[in-house]
């Protein structure tokens, strides 16, 4: 598959010089119609490189190349971390608007683009959070913006985040801490999904951590005496900490999976490693709970024998949300409508239907828009976009690039993200933030309401403290755990 190049030149050059407003949007609606066959190209590279957090090399330096081409001016490698950047375009004086762009793989779950079950023979990542589809459609809506803003002689700057391992490895904080957003005004974000909404909501804080019990390995039948397993510090710890679950609020969400536990049965292993990680609405109350479950596992340690140290990979805050933004947000997505199948297409939704729970939405909900809703205390999954929101007046919508029902991080996520299906939902994505910007950019008084209720959320006295303190990117942590390594 080649990306089609030279496209974004000639369209913004045959556009006329509009004012702002309504027809701005339909200028910039048009410009992403005009030019989604190639954004499809370039998200269905990205579904094909599934590139895992911090070596997304490819779909990287895929995605600078298309705002490079479009004019932008690329910063490569920042705050620390080789595959992210910032891609801006000033045109004079006026509001600094950011928009996010993510484009990592999951791992350890592939699917081809079929609507049956079919993992992928030789390919153990997928994007089965869709961020292939993240990534390119917020790349559409930049470019198109840029666009308008020539056209219509607009000033200010935008700015285009491509923001690496949001799964787990917390991308943005790190560049939340580097002082990447000190400037910015508004900044606009999306998310793949299976339904069209833009509400307002915030997600659970979550602080996670590798820990890697070391022991003293033995012949486990000859001599066990002489061992002390590592791998008897993790399951002790583990224990522990389920039974901690009785004792903590009721919103806890605590998750962990044993990532090394030995190699043979008869040898006692001397290294073994969990990872865990520990969620609540409340950050502070995170970071409590996260000291109890690092407490328990000192206490397995000293309890088998074993010697333990953890590393904190990621730290996030909860999502704080922005009605006055939202509510702009919204009205732009029920401005574009949601996503319509073709034949061939509503035929794999309906097959995909019937692989995922009874109660499931229906396939046809992909072309409505949800209503508006306002939830201040967050639920479900955790983003690293959080900690930008705290610092900057943050809007989000998530579009139907899944068949209706589907969850996350699901192989049915995968299929339908790497066909028209995905597709359709990210255009959908694109001009609602193309349009969302227009806004901003053109109402002042949209950014002194915003600026204002988030200055209201924020507690008196609040300075930013990431979770995950001051340790570097880990840009080593998707490497396989095991002795000497992770």
């Amino acid at each position: 598959m080649r990306v089609r190049t030279g496209l974004w030149a000639i369209v913004a050059i045959a556009m006329p010089a509009m004012a702002s407003g309504q027809d701005g949007k339909a200028m910039v609606s048009d410009f992403i119609d005009q030019n989604a066959t190639s954004y499809s190209d370039v998200a269905q590279q990205i579904w094909d490189f599934a590139e895992l957090g911090y070596l997304e090399t490819e779909s990287s330096s895929l995605l600078q190349a298309t705002l490079r081409e479009a004019g932008f001016t690329i910063e490569s490698g920042v705050a620390g971390i080789p595959t992210a950047f910032v891609a801006s375009f000033k045109n004079g004086d006026g509001p600094v608007v950011g928009m996010l762009a993510e484009y990592d793989a999951l791992p350890g779950i592939t699917q081809d683009r079929s609507p049956v079950r079919a993992p992928v023979e030789g390919k153990a990542d997928g994007h089965a959070c869709g961020h292939h589809l993240f990534g390119t459609g917020s790349v559409a809506a930049a470019i198109a913006t840029k666009a308008w803003m020539q056209a219509s002689g607009q000033g200010g700057e935008l700015r285009l985040y491509g923001t690496p391992a949001e799964e787990g490895g917390a991308g943005k904080v790190y560049m939340v801490r580097a002082g990447l957003f000190d400037d910015v005004d508004i900044v606009l974000h999306w998310h793949p999904g299976s339904q069209n909404e833009a509400g307002a909501s915030s997600t659970l804080s979550n602080k996670s951590a590798k820990f890697r019990f070391s022991g003293i390995s033995a012949h486990a039948a000859g001599a066990p005496e002489r061992g002390r397993s590592a791998l008897d510090g993790v399951e002790a710890m583990n224990n522990m900490v389920n039974m901690m679950r009785e004792h903590v609020p009721q919103e806890t969400r605590i998750h962990y999976v044993i990532t090394y536990g030995g190699a043979a049965p008869n040898v006692v292993p001397d290294f073994a490693e969990v990872f865990y990680y520990v969620r609540h609405p409340d950050p502070a109350l995170v970071k409590s709970i996260f000291e109890r479950v690092a407490k328990a596992a000192e206490g397995a340690a000293m309890g088998t024998g074993t010697t333990m140290a953890y590393e904190v990979i990621h730290g996030l805050y909860n999502m704080l949300p922005n009605v006055a933004l939202q509510e702009v947000m919204h009205a732009n997505l029920e401005t574009v409508g949601g996503v319509y199948y073709d034949d061939q297409e509503w035929t794999f939704a309906e097959m995909i239907h019937e692989t995922l729970p009874s109660d499931a939405a229906a396939v046809e909900t992909a072309a409505l828009v949800q209503p508006f809703f306002v939830t201040e205390e967050g639920s479900g999954g955790s983003t690293d976009v959080a900690d930008i929101s705290w610092m900057v007046p943050t809007a989000g919508m998530s579009a139907a690039t899944w068949v209706p029902g589907t969850s996350a991080h699901s192989w049915q996520a995968i299929a339908a993200g790497g066909t028209g299906i995905g597709d359709k939902g990210m255009i959908v994505a694109a001009k609602t933030l193309a349009m969302t910007a227009i806004d901003i950019f053109t109402r002042p008084a949209l950014i002194t309401a915003a600026n204002a209720e988030h200055a209201d959320r924020i507690p008196e006295g609040w300075v930013y403290e990431p979770l995950l303190g001051d340790r570097d990117p880990p840009l080593d942590y998707r490497k396989p755990a095991g002795p000497g390594g992770n």
